[in-house]
Formats: C-alpha cells, structure tokens, sequence
C-alpha cells in the first residue's frame, strides 16, 4: 500500500521525515488515494482533531501524529517514531541513512575475494576447493537477495536496493565459478540464470515506474510460490545423506503456495488469510537469505579440511556491511529487516570467523578484533536508538520494534 502525506499551512502533521515504505504484502487493502482540496482537509480536521485519529473516506486519506507504534511482527507500514526529541531524533535518522548507504563498499566487494580466490583455484586446476562453498547455500542466499530485492523497492529505500543488487550480482558470479568446477548442477544453473535475469529487469522497471501493475503482481506471485517451494526443499536437502533424498518437502510447500495464491486472486481468500499470505512471503525472503550461512556452517563441520577454501577478507566484510544496516532496520521499526542483517552477521560473518580461528587459518589477533568491534557496534546502535526515542533501557527499542509498544 503506497502511502503519502499531505501537507497544508498551519495544520500540524507528522513532524518527523517519515521512511518511504509499504506494505510487503501483494495483496494490499484497497485504499484509492486522492489530493484533497485545502477546504476539504481543514473542515475534516475541525471536525476531527479532538479525537487525533487518521481519517479514511473515499476522497481522502488524512494522517495525524500516530501516538502509539503498530506492532513491526510483519513489516508493514514500518517507520521511525518521533517522540519529540526532533534535533537527536532527525541527525540519528540522517546518519543510519548514511550508514545503510556505506554498506554499499564492503557489499560491492563482499565476494571479490571469494572469486579471486575461486579464479585461482580453478586456473591452478584445483576445482574440489570450491567443494568448501555449497552451491544450495549459495542458491538460497541468491533467491533471498533477488526476493528482498523486490521488497525494498517496493519500500523505497534506495540504499538497501543497492546493496541487494550487488548482492544478486556477487553471487551470480561465485554460483557461475562453482558451474565451471563442476560443484553445481547445470540444469539447476540455467533455470536460476533465466529467473536472476527475469527478476533483475522486472524490479528495474518497477522502481523507476515502468512497469504495468499486472505484471508486477504476477512476480510477486511467482516469487512467492518459488520462496515457499524451495525454503523448505532446500532446507531438507542440506541435511542429505544424513536424512533421506527425497522432493516431497518442496512439493508440498509448492502445492500450498500454489492454492493459497490461486484462492486470492479469484477473491477466495479472507482478509486473514491475505494477511498471512503477505507476512508469510516476505518473512520466507528473509528466511531464504538466512538459511545460506547454516549451509556454509554445515559443511564447514562436515568438511573441516575445506574450511581453507573461504576467504575471511570475505566473511568480515560480510559482517561490516550487514552491521551497517542494522542501525537503520533498528531505526524504521523493520523486525524482518533487522533480523535478516542481525543473523548474516552473527552467523555468516562472525560464525565463519569462528570457524576460520578453530582451523588455525586467521590469527587470534584478528578473530579478537572482529569480535570486539562487532560486539561494540550492536552495543552502541541499540543504546542510541533508545536515547533518541528518550527510553531508559536500550531494550525499549527492540520491544517496541517486536511487539509495537
């Protein structure tokens, strides 16, 4: 649901820049929006100012200050709350911006050690060292990129969008290496190509409006049905030879996806059911880019010798970029957000830390350092988020993100 203010003289709004946001949902409430006349707003806001609520009327949506949160469980309709502590409030908005925004350097280069050190390999003829990197993990951590991708568009917030884009970029290029060495499956390979390429047009031409709203709403379907068939797939087969071969995980979740999109587009589903089908698919985005560092963790314990086939210039600067985003998931109430870079932190950049200082391939000196600037950073985002807000406890924070209150 795209949303906008209207501001008119000497009417107090929303004092604070809001987040340019919407719902993740593709099955948004129908809301018709139009430019109210200046008469028209003011008489309603005579009538109704009293009672501070947001007024809804066919001609017209009219916001007032929100007192309370809404509940951030689905990441819909997230934004910062201004409690009136403009000057700290605004320059803590500003600079979580510019954090997401430099996020973008260690993400541009992310992966460029990894595929150094993949080209080396493979130009010395050494292919089973790319056997340390999972080509499942690498996939799911691919989907995951080109489906949130589509959510932060939808939201508006430019700098994420970058740094999924070259995330969608990084990767495509480490699955191609992992082809050429023979560790992924070509058929597997050629689908994800046409859908990486299909994704990457279709979420350009949506974000600079070119795209006929039909045609958005059926890759929105799409990745929907794909995110929920292959989550739980790509889950199971991890885990193979350990726990038996089989598609029937995937099968399932694609013939519920299937129905469940069926029944809502022919107007089948309840307003419920819309809802858990939006907060579902955005939350199985988030959870496919999460399920790539359990992946790589896994075969790291199963393969202990490969471990030296991962590049820890590339595991750090996994950590430094999703920890730059942290702040500004914090900051606009995102919990599918903060939990999606919260985790690639702990677990994809500092869980292969540890794993690379249990091997003896990186110095204790290094391991330390990047554990205490890491842990100093959260430390730091959430104290400060609670001290603009005017909270006493930094926990407030991450409450009022979870529960909206």
């Amino acid at each position: 649901m795209e949303a906008s203010l209207f501001s008119v003289d000497k009417v107090p709004l929303h004092n604070y820049r809001p987040s340019h946001c919407c719902s993740f949902t593709m099955y948004p409430k129908k809301l018709e929006l139009f430019v109210c006349t200046e008469s028209h707003f003011r008489r309603i806001v005579n009538d109704e100012l009293h009672s501070k609520k947001t007024i809804f009327s066919r001609q017209s949506v009219c916001c007032y200050r929100l007192k309370k949160p809404v509940s951030a469980l689905s990441s819909d309709d997230t934004h910062p709350i201004n409690q009136g502590l403009s000057q700290s409030f605004d320059q803590w908005d500003s600079l979580t911006a510019k954090f997401a925004a430099a996020a973008n350097l260690p993400f541009l280069l992310l992966q460029l050690p990894q595929i150094i050190l993949n080209t080396r390999n493979l130009l010395a003829g050494n292919k089973s060292a790319l056997l340390a990197i999972p080509w499942l993990g690498m996939l799911t951590g691919l989907l995951g990129n080109i489906s949130l991708l589509s959510y932060f568009i939808k939201k508006r917030e430019t700098e994420a969008v970058v740094v999924q884009m070259l995330g969608v970029i990084s990767m495509y290029v480490v699955i191609l290496q992992l082809v050429i060495a023979g560790a992924m499956p070509l058929p597997h390979f050629i689908v994800t190509s046409i859908v990486i390429a299909s994704g990457l047009v279709l979420n350009f031409m949506r974000y600079f409006h070119l795209l006929d709203g039909e045609i958005w709403h059926f890759w929105e379907e799409f990745i929907t049905i794909g995110g929920l068939s292959a989550l739980p797939q790509v889950m199971w087969s991890t885990f193979v030879p350990y726990i038996p071969h089989t598609v029937l995980p995937g099968f399932i979740a694609f013939s519920t996806a299937v129905v469940a999109v069926f029944l809502a587009r022919m107007g089948k589903l309840s307003e419920k059911g819309i809802g858990i089908l939006g907060f579902v698919s955005g939350w199985t985005a988030t959870l496919l880019f999460m399920w790539m560092p359990v992946s790589q963790m896994w075969t790291n314990i199963l393969n202990p010798e490969n471990v030296k086939g991962l590049s820890a210039v590339s595991m750090l600067l996994a950590m430094i970029g999703n920890g730059l985003l942290i702040p500004r998931a914090l900051f606009i109430r995102d919990l599918m957000w903060f939990t999606g870079s919260t985790w690639s932190c702990v677990f994809y950049g500092w869980g292969n830390l540890i794993c690379l200082y249990c091997f003896n391939n990186i110095s204790r000196e290094f391991f330390l350092a990047s554990s205490f600037g890491f842990l100093a950073w959260i430390g730091i985002t959430v104290w400060r988020d609670a001290k603009v807000h005017g909270y006493n406890s930094p926990f407030s924070s991450l409450k009022e993100m979870i529960f909206g209150h």
